[in-house]
């Protein structure tokens, strides 16, 4: 059975923080097609608690829910889901009321956790592109985690030990967290594109679509 990639084109890029959902949200926005980022719908709506701390942007929003062995971490966490969750619902039942709506939607990593109804709906109105990290690229992801925090949802994955600091264990648990997010995009996803294959053959915006059909004919 083909990958659904037909018109009206709908597509939703999943996948680990930092692995290239929002550029490739824009680049196949390049092609004239609508493009929601839920980063921003999900701050939007968390509005009214970052201002009151006086946080704003993406970068905002990671500050605002701290580290997650701080005392306000889980509190903000699942405010933050509620917020995704009402964004992805408000994104659905707009496809579902318009059969003719086209839509490029740049997701969260934490995508996968908004239940079993929203991400089935997901997965009915939308082909889904899981953007696959190697594990070559798994320390690059820390990195880039740790030295520009995005909000990261760790669902109980964040486990210290005695003597850590909150950088050590986010060194020693952020593998595990992606190993086991990695089987959720899978299961989640039409298809996969490996990143670094993405990067290798410098594809735009029609290669990237064309690529994910072909997979659809093996």
């Amino acid at each position: 059975m083909g990958i659904p990639l037909s018109s009206p084109l709908r597509v939703a890029l999943i996948g680990m923080s930092g692995v290239g959902k929002t550029l490739w949200a824009k680049r196949l926005a390049e092609t004239g097609r609508p493009t929601i980022s839920c980063d921003d719908c999900i701050e939007e709506r968390l509005q009214p608690l970052l201002a009151s701390g006086g946080y704003s942007g993406i970068n905002g929003v990671a500050a605002w829910m701290g580290w997650p062995n701080s005392a306000t971490y889980s509190e903000r966490e699942s405010a933050y889901l509620a917020a995704e969750i009402s964004v992805l619902d408000q994104v659905l039942t707009d496809l579902e009321r318009d059969a003719s709506r086209e839509l490029i939607l740049d997701t969260t990593g934490s995508v996968i956790y908004a239940g079993n109804n929203v991400l089935m709906r997901l997965r009915r109105q939308m082909t889904v592109v899981h953007l696959s990290a190697s594990d070559a690229q798994q320390q690059l992801l820390i990195e880039r985690y740790l030295a520009d925090p995005k909000p990261v949802l760790w669902r109980g994955a964040f486990l210290p030990r005695v003597g850590e600091t909150p950088v050590e264990t986010v060194a020693r648990c952020y593998p595990v967290l992606i190993g086991t997010r990695r089987q959720s995009y899978a299961a989640l996803a039409h298809c996969a594109l490996p990143v670094e294959e993405l990067r290798e053959v410098a594809l735009g915006a029609h290669a990237f679509l064309e690529r994910i059909h072909a997979l659809g004919e093996r």
